[in-house]
Order: structure tokens, then sequence, then C-alpha cells
């Protein structure tokens, strides 16, 4: 286990100080949680609130799935001075959830900004994705191509808007849920076009009401997309991913759950982050009989042509 205290949907980066550091949704009694670790094995709960303000869309609840990007520093290679432009600034660029003061009750994804991976991030008061009309945007995470193109993936939340059921989207007609896939520019906030579907909910493949929480990352040629199925409160809620050879997809499901209930005495394992280095992620599931606590657990992933496996 990573952490035994309430902290949803982990992601991580390993900051320029060397460190790594985890966010997650709000608790206890943070906006967004962060802990630290120097071995990505043995974790701290820091006493730090990333999110101190807030921005002039949102109201102050439901801040899920932070995910934490650094714009990295460049060396000109002329002269190996350091380019000092406002995109490449070695700032630390948070995406978020929160609660839209449009639609209560639906979120948009939020951008904000720091000097340090702990904050305090301010926040811009322009969402980066809203989709209101369609239940709204949450899950963000950022990826960087191999190119160095920017972008961001997210679930458009539609069974906030469903008819019932299980996660509201048990009882038909049941409402899409995609990914979306935004390209943004070099200072990972400013979209570039418009979001493109990279993946969907299907009766089908046996994704329950609903698929969220997606992770992208480059590994050897391949793009794999991880992301859950099901609702979190549910034991069938899992990991599971996709890959495809381009960042446009099409992306192809292994319907095979990396992580599932029972595996490793887990109970509804999920929301998982895995390294843009292919070998390692964080997950939660809950902790406690009563399901109301959602640790962080570490563990360690394998690679290898198109599969993925916890080693």
């Amino acid at each position: 286990m990573g952490l035994s205290t309430d902290f949803p949907d982990p992601t991580f980066l390993k900051a320029a100080d060397g460190k790594w550091y985890a966010f997650g949704s709000n608790g206890n009694d943070k906006r967004i949680q962060v802990a630290k670790s120097t071995d990505f094995n043995t974790w701290t709960l820091l006493n730090i609130d990333a999110l101190t303000t807030l921005s002039t869309w949102e109201t102050d609840k439901d801040h899920w799935a932070p995910s934490v990007i650094l714009r990295h520093i460049k060396m000109s290679q002329a002269n190996k001075q350091t380019l000092t432009n406002a995109q490449d600034d070695g700032k630390y660029v948070m995406y978020y959830s929160g609660e839209s003061k449009l639609s209560i009750g639906h979120h948009c994804i939020g951008t904000a900004i720091s000097e340090s991976p702990t904050g305090p991030y301010i926040p811009s008061n322009t969402p980066l994705s809203c989709r209101l009309n369609q239940g709204g945007s949450i899950d963000p995470s950022g990826f960087q191509d191999a190119d160095g193109t920017r972008y961001a993936v997210f679930k458009v939340d539609g069974n906030s808007i469903g008819h019932g059921g299980d996660c509201n989207n048990g009882i038909e007609p049941l409402v899409q849920t995609p990914i979306m896939i935004q390209k943004l520019q070099a200072d990972g906030v400013t979209p570039v076009g418009d979001a493109v579907q990279i993946l969907d909910r299907d009766t089908v493949d046996n994704d329950g009401p609903l698929v969220e929480a997606p992770s992208l990352l480059l590994h050897q040629g391949v793009y794999y997309l991880f992301y859950s199925t099901h609702c979190y409160t549910d034991k069938a809620y899992d990991l599971r991913w996709a890959t495809a050879s381009s960042i446009g997809g099409p992306y192809r499901k292994k319907n095979v759950q990396l992580l599932e209930t029972g595996q490793h005495g887990l109970t509804s394992p999920g929301s998982a982050t895995v390294c843009g280095c292919g070998d390692r992620m964080l997950f939660h599931g809950f902790c406690n009989s009563a399901k109301t606590t959602r640790c962080m657990y570490v563990a360690d992933v394998s690679l290898s042509g198109e599969d993925a496996v916890i080693s």
C-alpha cells in the first residue's frame, strides 16, 4: 500500500527536485491532496492543500482527479542558453475537475499553475473543457508525445445525466461516456482545435455504465490508454487498457482486467496512473469494510508489445 488514508484518483510526477509527488481528489480536509516519496514505494501525506484558491467558474465542492505536468526548461541548441519563454518555463500545470456554477452537480476541467510541485496552484478563470450539455468533463490527465506535443485526455461525464441505476447510467437508454483527447499548445493549457473521441463504453465489452479515469502513455512505439470500467462503488470496478499505433487511434480494447476485485486482496481497484516510463503505477481501491475510504496503492507494471501485466 502507498497510503493508508483516503486518497482517491491518485496521479503523480517526478518533479525537478528528483522526488515523486502524488496528487489526490478532495479528502482529509483538502481540495487537492499531495503526497511525496523519494523511492516511489514509501509515501508521506503532506499537510498541504495544493489548490488554496478557486476560479470564478467553480464551486467549493468536488475537486477530483488532479493531474500535474512539468513545463520543462529547454536549452538552445545554438548556444546552450536557457530559453525563457512562457511556454517552457519550468512551472507546473495542474488539470483537475471542479463543479460548475452554471450547472450544479456537473463538472468542468480547470487548469492551475504553480512554481512548485506542491503549490499553491493558481487557477485560470477559463476552464479547459466543460461539455455541460453532455454531462460535463472530468478525469483529466496530461500527456506529452514523443515530438513534444502536449495533450490532455478526459472523460465526458455522460452518466451524470443518465436515467438512474448503476452509477446513474444503468437504466435504458444508456448515455455515452466517451474518453476524449484534446491537443494543447506548448503551454499545456491552451486548446488547439476540438477534442476528439478515442474510446467509449460498450455493452459488448462488458464495460458496465461507463468508462473513465484515462491515463495515456507511449511505450516502444505503442500508445497505451489505461482506463476503468463500471461504477467505482461496484466490485466490478477494474483497470483495463487499449492500444493504438498513433495518438489519435483507433484504440483497440484488450478486454483484459489488469486489476480486479479479489486480486491481491483488493476491492474495486482502478483509477490508475501509469508512469510514462512504463514500469510503475498508482491506483486506488477501497480499504475499509464500509467502502467509504479509497486508499492509494503502488504496483509495478510490465509492458511488452501491446500487453501489460502486474509484475
